[in-house]
């Protein structure tokens, strides 16, 4: 039953007009663009621009003596401005005091509500370690994806939708989803980390729980200017494989958030297998940077072994690339990571969650093939 639905997933490796992608150059100059105009035109939609024009950030606070003195935080708003209107994404950040400038980071898209992510730190949750985080060396940063684009199906009126989208003209089948949106949304924050002297930007991974990692990867596969993407039990549309997926299936995410992918998604509700992309060739797009992936033992919803599935499948770019991938054809046992390839991932024994113990194999993994690439 595994082989036939391995046998019927797209090939990332087999370009549109039937050539058989060999070679790296061939995978940067001719597959690679296709796959990421086919996840565009089917499954997350287009964004009308990259950096709008009328951007700036500007320093809200800055200060130190965070967390017994290990850390300053830096509030910095991202301000932009479009046809309709203006908006603010507030980003924030805790940089080590004490470890050597510029330092990596990790980029949290925060889903959940601002308890979550306290960056005033009176509530500390495991969501969002930052102490812990601190203390290994990275730089903390998060932005909350509402200041994006609220989560809601709202006929794409508010958030950067309303700013940036064509006025009074019909919404194309292919227009930007609110995934999309806030994948876009990460990206301005790169375009900062790119200003700050204190952020090493070559070093940045993006992460996302649930949704959040849906958008991660969306983000990572796009951006080529992060890292490192890490997907946490993001599930269908986000690392699991589509088709012969358990839990979840497009007719389900379609149907309770209508608003999150591109209106051509909807199409292929209950004809997964009609997709000419798979979830798989979204994680090859991270190629040749890391990834990691990981999910929950009782998160059937997400369904984990299909997560596995697209890190196996994923694996032949990048071998193209002289990498290697996951590094193993059998799912693990839970709370049993594999590192040793440019791919990581792990389940946890547990539910539906992002905790302490997956950042800590996050960073193990970044430890030990980001630090060492830098």
């Amino acid at each position: 039953m595994e082989n036939n639905r391995r046998a019927a997933l797209p090939d990332p490796l087999l370009a549109s007009d039937g050539t058989r992608i060999q070679t790296p150059e061939q995978w940067a100059g001719i597959r690679r663009s296709e796959i990421v105009e086919l996840f565009r035109k089917h499954v997350y939609g287009r964004a009308p621009l990259d950096r709008p024009e009328n951007m700036k950030f500007v320093a809200v606070e800055e200060s130190t003596g965070w967390m017994e003195g290990k850390a300053m935080r830096k509030t910095v708003d991202i301000v932009m401005e479009g046809p309709g209107g203006s908006g603010v994404i507030r980003l924030y950040l805790f940089v080590p005091t004490e470890a050597r400038r510029p330092v990596p980071t990790f980029l949290l898209i925060c889903n959940r509500r601002a308890e979550n992510a306290d960056p005033d730190r009176q509530v500390l949750s495991q969501f969002w370690p930052a102490e812990q985080i601190v203390e290994r060396g990275y730089a903390a940063a998060m932005f909350n994806l509402k200041d994006v684009d609220p989560d809601k199906y709202d006929g794409f009126k508010d958030g950067v939708h309303g700013i940036f989208d064509p006025q009074d003209v019909p919404r194309p089948p292919d227009a930007w989803g609110t995934l999309g949106a806030w994948a876009w949304g990460a990206s301005r924050a790169m375009d900062y980390f790119e200003t700050d002297p204190d952020i090493d930007h070559t070093g940045v991974g993006v992460v996302g729980q649930s949704r959040g990692g849906k958008t991660a990867l969306w983000c990572g596969a796009q951006d080529e200017r992060f890292a490192m993407t890490v997907s946490n039990d993001s599930g269908c549309g986000g690392a699991a494989i589509s088709r012969g997926k358990q839990g979840e299936t497009l007719q389900n995410i379609n149907t309770s958030f209508p608003h999150w992918f591109c209106e051509n998604f909807k199409s292929y509700n209950g004809r997964e297998e009609e997709l000419p992309v798979d979830q798989h060739m979204l994680l090859s797009l991270v190629a040749p940077r890391l990834l990691y992936v990981a999910s929950a033992s009782e998160d059937t919803w997400a369904d984990p072994a299909s997560e596995f599935l697209a890190c196996v499948e994923a694996g032949p770019v990048y071998r193209l690339l002289g990498l290697e991938g996951v590094g193993a054809s059998t799912m693990p046992e839970p709370d049993s990571p594999l590192h040793q390839g440019s791919i990581g991932y792990h389940v946890r024994t547990g539910k539906h969650n992002l905790t302490e113990y997956d950042w800590h194999r996050f960073m193990d993994f970044a430890d030990r093939h980001m630090k060492a690439r830098a």
